[in-house]
């Protein structure tokens, strides 16, 4: 046997502690053995090395999809409660659909209903900086779920989806398996980030793809083309976004929970700047404690330096401009240990983003 058989050979023994360490189900851990077993005839054979790593990649995909491994739910609504509260300032309404929501699924969760999974797929409805996504994050983290997140937002090929099959070169899984392989859970949180964002050509494909995932009598066997084998993902929440319904199919809205996510007022988008905005991107800036100081009656002015915005991303932008130019004066030492930068009337144009 010459070198590189006996280095494959090695690469096999390697592949075959891979799938003995997995969870994968019985008949797609005996397809994946039956692939090396195959390799094994090749390289006694003095046969073609070339499959090798296809047959690799192919392994190190399935068996790391989480067929068994999943989080524990949070079941305590008050606590659910207090963290779409901490992280959401208002959106009463909008936070008492997602709560009620989330008690029918505990209690299924609870009595192991599997009634928990035929609940529609939640989709907020919303212009842009409403905050749906950071919602949907907060969705995850009230549950104690591990979040993904799918940008539909321009994706023109279904294969992106639900994978391309192994017959073709440089084959790979779609995002679904993707995620949640990332997300090492079976009960993970995917967020389908702008469901009616896909192109004209791929719509109906992908609309279609969707209809299956979001279908709880379907996606109990979801399967992707290039693992080719059905992967249950009744245990995945999925959460949707949109910035309209305009372009999303009927079969798909069939399988969807709108929830309307309301413009900001200003009044709503001073308390967010004061109380959540501000301390994260000074964090976030590195600047120290207490040494950026914004008067209440310049809010106004840095809430609307270019008229009105029905979210809030004009003004975290805003605010991290602001901020900006107060780490500029730390690095560039005009500013002195204990010294605190007042934004006032008189110097706010002077901090806003041209």
């Amino acid at each position: 046997m010459d070198n590189t058989a006996q280095v494959l050979n090695l690469e096999i023994q390697k592949l075959e502690k891979e799938l003995s360490a997995g969870t994968l189900p019985p008949e797609l851990l005996e397809k994946a053995k039956s692939m090396l077993e195959i390799l094994k005839i090749s390289i006694q054979r003095g046969g073609s090395y070339g499959n090798i790593e296809g047959v690799a990649n192919y392994i190190d995909t399935v068996s790391k999809i989480p067929f068994t491994q999943a989080t524990a739910d949070n079941l305590d609504l008050s606590k659910a409660k207090d963290i779409l509260n901490k992280n959401h300032y208002g959106l009463t309404g909008t936070k008492d659909r997602i709560l009620e929501y989330l008690a029918s699924l505990m209690l299924n969760i609870k009595n192991n209903k599997t009634s928990a999974t035929h609940a529609p797929i939640l989709c907020l409805v919303g212009l842009v900086g409403t905050g749906k996504t950071t919602l949907a994050i907060s969705i995850a983290e009230a549950l104690g779920r591990r979040f993904e997140r799918i940008p539909l937002g321009g994706m023109g090929d279904v294969r992106a989806l639900r994978g391309q099959s192994r017959v073709y070169p440089d084959a790979e899984p779609g995002q679904i398996i993707k995620k949640l392989i990332h997300s090492k859970s079976r009960n993970s949180v995917i967020l389908l980030d702008e469901l009616d964002r896909v192109t004209d050509d791929a719509r109906a494909d992908i609309m279609g793809a969707l209809v299956e995932l979001l279908d709880p009598e379907q996606n109990m066997a979801f399967t992707d083309h290039y693992v080719d084998y059905p992967v249950d993902l009744s245990n995945v929440l999925f959460v949707a976004t949109a910035n309209n319904t305009t372009h999303i199919s009927t079969a798909v809205m069939d399988r969807l929970e709108l929830i309307q996510m309301p413009a900001y007022s200003d009044e709503e988008k001073m308390v967010i700047g004061k109380s959540y905005l501000l301390p994260k991107i000074e964090h976030f800036s590195g600047l120290p404690p207490n040494v950026l100081k914004v008067d209440d009656s310049v809010w106004p002015v840095i809430i609307r330096p270019l008229g009105y915005d029905s979210g809030i991303r004009s003004l975290e932008r805003t605010i991290e401009g602001i901020c900006r130019k107060v780490a500029r004066f730390l690095v560039e030492g005009r500013l002195k240990q204990g010294d605190i930068i007042t934004i006032n009337a008189q110097n706010v144009k002077d901090f806003l983003p041209l």
